[in-house]
């Protein structure tokens, strides 16, 4: 009788402990690995331009894939971003032909980093 109620009590004692192992916030709620404020276009913006709109707006291709529109520089990007069709069409809008075409839409992370740029000035920083 004695050693069931030991064996309970240890249980019960091990199974509270246990418990609070996922307390831990930082456990329960990673931090988001996106973050998308501060973002600046050498750092930021042009490493996602350059891996997701090259193919078609690198100068290279430009007039033959991507109806002329050359993003490769902070020059020939500037305008899409000020005049509003960049995040036109990367966040796939309404009357703004959806980019990257035939390709899947950029992470909302990537959206997010490049619309902070954008709203931040679109600075050459």
């Amino acid at each position: 009788m004695f050693k069931r109620i030991f064996t309970l009590l240890f249980l019960v004692i091990a199974i509270s402990f246990s418990g609070c192992f996922y307390d831990k916030e930082d456990i329960l709620y990673p931090p988001d690995p996106c973050v998308a404020t501060g973002s600046t276009y050498s750092s930021t913006v042009s490493p996602i331009i350059s891996s997701r709109c090259y193919s078609c707006h690198g100068s290279d291709v430009a007039a033959i894939n991507g109806g002329g529109n050359v993003l490769d520089s902070y020059n020939s990007l500037k305008p899409f971003a000020t005049n509003g069709k960049l995040l036109g069409v990367i966040n796939h809008a309404s009357g703004y032909s959806p980019m990257p075409k035939n390709s899947a839409k950029l992470s909302s992370c990537e959206i997010n980093k490049i619309t902070d740029w954008v709203n931040s000035g679109a600075l050459n920083n």
